[in-house]
């Protein structure tokens, strides 16, 4: 084990997707954690998988060995709390000194300044790895569309006063987060062109393994399309039986919309079943289906195959698809999941809602885009979605909030995002008459 006993900083960066690590991949070449040689830099690995034994790890994962070369070292989160699962287990805070302790001698980081990167700071392991470190600047970096909305939880002060910025990168060019923004913390870029030529990167690492990864087969197709699975029968937002059909929904739409050979991406956890129905509908459209479910991103895809269309309910891919490739994308079913999400302050409703209002319906006819910037009526009702759901701590977007539901009460595509059994408890119900 290397020792930093005489080093005067260590950055631990904690990542728990080969997304987020190609992020903080693109920070560290855009020199956002200083230049080569600034720090001894760590590879903090976690694993938070409701069960992670039988989910894909991140280090099976085509592409992560280049993410990793930027690393001096690669620690394992999961093996260092075994057998607490990460996503519960934090230090007690009389643990905390013998918890540092413990980590300082077994990562050989001696006594060097600590820096500490992390994602989804309001839970853990992220929320863990800071409490531990408690003498330590934390670094946030946003792992997808989450970041344009508030923070989930309220942080100690402890750990708030500690958090210097929010990386993220430009999925919606011209919104600006809303995360961690009640405490003061500014929000960074992550530049285009550095996170581009790391998905390049990983792309040129899948060259390698086309045929493992499934990319040969997906390529021969000649697909067209794209569909991309989320696994939202997990965390209770629909049944297995409803995710099945939002697949299915998926399908009928590209084919309807003249797609004849089309990729699904399901989710790493999502069972096989999902895919056997796919096959089923595939076959009564008339429609080549390929199952591209090799341990890759779908930006992956994106760089080697680009599809004509990218369809999804609200995955962050589809923004990337359209920010980083061009590629026009549509939803289906983003409706549905904004009607069953409970409870309103569940950190997937301001994704949903910049989905909603960007990107076309496709079941509802609508022609596939490439979303330009932000429009003007985006930030508006992301603010307002954002106090609705942590109005505590954006108390100063109360007013604000009230004259625009006032301004749109009786507009459908703005209603659907403010339930008015939510607008009652906020007491938020007495608005301008509906418009006529």
């Amino acid at each position: 084990m290397p020792t930093t006993e005489h080093a005067e900083r260590v950055q631990i960066f904690q990542v728990s997707t080969l997304y987020g690590a190609a992020t903080v991949a693109a920070a560290i070449d855009a020199g956002q954690f200083g230049g080569p040689g600034h720090a001894r830099r760590l590879l903090l690995v976690s694993n938070n998988a409701e069960v992670p034994e039988t989910a894909v790890r991140i280090d099976s994962m085509t592409g992560y060995e280049r993410i990793a070369t930027r690393f001096d070292e690669v620690i394992d989160w999961n093996e260092a709390v075994h057998p607490h699962h990460p996503s519960s287990w934090a230090p007690r805070p009389e643990e905390v000194p013998l918890w540092q302790r413990v980590l300082r001698t077994a990562w050989g980081l001696g006594s060097a300044t600590v820096e500490v990167v992390v994602e989804s700071i309001q839970v853990n392991p992220a929320k863990a790895i800071a409490a531990v470190f408690a003498e330590s600047a934390v670094h946030v970096y946003a792992d997808g569309l989450m970041s344009y909305g508030p923070t989930r939880d309220e942080l100690p002060q402890s750990v708030a006063c500690r958090i210097r910025r929010v990386l993220h990168l430009d999925l919606v060019p011209g919104l600006s987060p809303l995360l961690l923004t009640e405490y003061g913390v500014g929000a960074e870029l992550v530049p285009d062109d550095a996170f581009r030529a790391v998905l390049r990167e990983i792309a040129e690492a899948a060259g390698a393994t086309a045929e493992e990864a499934g990319l040969t087969a997906a390529a021969a197709a000649a697909p067209t399309a794209l569909l991309l699975g989320q696994y939202l029968a997990v965390l209770g937002i629909l049944t297995v039986e409803e995710e099945e059909d939002l697949h299915l929904r998926m399908l009928r739409g590209a084919a309807a919309a003249g797609h004849r050979s089309v990729v699904f991406k399901p989710h790493p956890t999502a069972p096989a079943s999902y895919s056997t129905a796919l096959h089923e509908e595939a076959a009564r459209t008339g429609v080549t289906l390929t199952v591209l479910d090799g341990p890759l991103l779908a930006e992956t895809f994106y760089e080697r195959c680009r599809p004509d269309l990218v369809v999804g309910c609200f995955s962050t891919a589809m923004l990337t698809a359209a920010v980083y490739y061009r590629v026009p994308v549509a939803r289906v079913g983003t409706g549905t999941v904004l009607a069953r999400l409970t409870p309103y302050e569940n950190s997937n409703r301001v994704p949903l809602t910049v989905v909603d209002h960007l990107v076309p319906d496709l079941e509802g006819g609508a022609e596939p885009t490439v979303p330009g910037g932000a429009p003007a009526s985006l930030a508006p009702l992301v603010r307002a979605v954002g106090y609705c759901m942590r109005p505590t701590a954006h108390p100063g977007l109360r007013a604000e909030t009230a004259r625009y539901l006032a301004e749109h009460r009786g507009d459908p595509a703005v209603d659907l995002h403010f339930p008015e059994e939510r607008l009652a408890e906020l007491d938020l119900t007495a608005r301008m008459p509906a418009r006529v």
